[in-house]
């Protein structure tokens, strides 16, 4: 599974680096990193969204204090 956070200006003040932090922090806890590539990315064209996450390119729209439930349900589930 790809993994991509946008990491750009607009999203660095949205918490982009707390959504990053939280989701390799999960994938750690989780044990899953051999099936999950985590990298950043500038300019998804959807600055006015929440910061930005890719999952296969498919682009999600995430609050850092929402980065563990979304962790749970597009990236967990889904390797389940």
């Amino acid at each position: 599974m790809k993994v991509v956070v946008c990491i750009g200006s607009s999203f660095h003040l949205k918490g982009s680096h707390q959504v990053v932090s939280c989701i390799k922090r999960l994938i750690d806890e989780n044990n899953i990193s051999d099936k999950i590539e985590l990298s950043g990315s500038f300019c998804f064209g959807q600055c006015q969204n929440d910061v930005c996450v890719s999952i296969d390119g498919v682009i999600h729209s995430v609050k850092p204090e929402d980065a563990p439930e979304f962790f749970k349900h597009e990236i967990l589930e889904k390797l389940a």
